[in-house]
């Protein structure tokens, strides 16, 4: 037997269970590894709220992990046991051993840490797609990113900062913006209410090429008003719930912007993709060009006090949970 976190039904923290499951064994393509750490993220919250619908209950949810290759099924080749490795994507993470398709591991570099790994995966990732092929930012670009002092804002502030672009970054206090500011931001701004603004001041009334938002609901409508023509708005997230429906004459009116909504899934869906967009990441980590903040730790047995700690705004960078 292994320990897992369950839920057997949609709903707030303490519809996570902690108990005993089979340990599972590898099937064709497949890896069983065992975790030395997991990374905690929003979309978990989403699976376990419901908003995001489970493919079936009960479930274990979480999707970024790092830890060791205990065993392989058929036809495995780029990964064996011993291996270490970490990975973002399917379901099943909040386990201390799971088994994962294999080509969606990818081994992590020797100088860094599972702690990091796991913090790093699916967060690093996004930062990295969004930077680098939702809107390829240059060097003299002023952007702006929401929630700048959260896992993926304080890696796409220093990320930003690296490639020689100006980041307004938007954060709910004053402690959030001097963390961001610590990590890159040039300019934060506290709250949406003064974003537009704000914005305008800074650029000059140019306004901006690209917002990277994971907040949703609430900031949607700034964020278009801080778009100059031709603006991208990138939609990321739903932290404080989705999107309403969008009437496209919206964007016609603001300038032709554009709008998306991407997810890491389809931007790591391709295994050349995936290992290209890693490979980015460990580069930047590895060299020291960003740093990634493990600034919270539960035990996996703990992962409802961590959840609470994450929907009341009380964390900062990234947070894992231990096996």
């Amino acid at each position: 037997m292994t320990k897992a976190i369950r839920i057997h039904a949609n709903g707030g923290p303490e519809v996570m269970v902690w108990e005993d499951v089979p340990t599972p064994e590898p099937g064709p393509g497949e890896a069983l590894i065992k975790h030395e750490a997991i990374g905690l993220n929003f979309i978990d919250v989403y699976f376990r709220s419901g908003l995001y619908k489970a493919p079936n209950l009960p479930l274990v949810i979480g999707q970024e992990g790092a830890g060791t290759v205990l065993a392989v099924g058929a036809n495995v080749t780029n990964v064996a046991v011993g291996d270490r490795v970490a990975y973002a994507g399917p379901l099943g993470g909040y386990a201390t051993e799971r088994a994962i398709p294999a080509d969606r591991l990818v081994k992590l570099p020797a100088n860094i840490d599972f702690k990091t790994g796991a913090a790093m995966m699916l967060q690093g990732m996004t930062a990295q797609y969004l930077l680098r092929r939702t809107h390829a930012v240059k060097s003299g670009d002023t952007i702006v990113v929401h929630a700048a002092a959260g896992g993926v804002g304080l890696i796409m502030c220093q990320w930003a900062k690296h490639l020689g672009v100006t980041v307004i970054g938007v954060v709910s206090n004053e402690e959030k913006a001097a963390l961001a500011r610590a990590n890159g931001a040039a300019h934060t701004v506290i709250g949406h209410a003064t974003l537009v603004s704000e914005v305008k001041r800074i650029t000059g009334g140019a306004m901006v090429p690209v917002v990277y938002d994971s907040v949703g609901k609430d900031t949607f409508l700034a964020s278009i008003d801080c778009l100059a023509p031709l603006g991208l708005m990138a939609s990321y997230g739903s932290a404080s719930g989705p999107v309403p429906p969008v009437d496209l004459g919206l964007l016609a009116a603001k300038g032709s912007l554009f709008l998306t909504r991407p997810t890491l899934v389809t931007y790591t869906a391709k295994r050349s993709d995936l290992e290209s967009v890693a490979a980015d990441l460990f580069d930047v980590v590895g060299s020291g060009a960003v740093k990634i903040r493990v600034n919270q730790t539960f035990a996996l047995k703990d992962a409802g006090a961590a959840h609470t700690a994450l929907e009341t705004r009380k964390t900062t960078g990234s947070t894992v949970l231990l096996p």
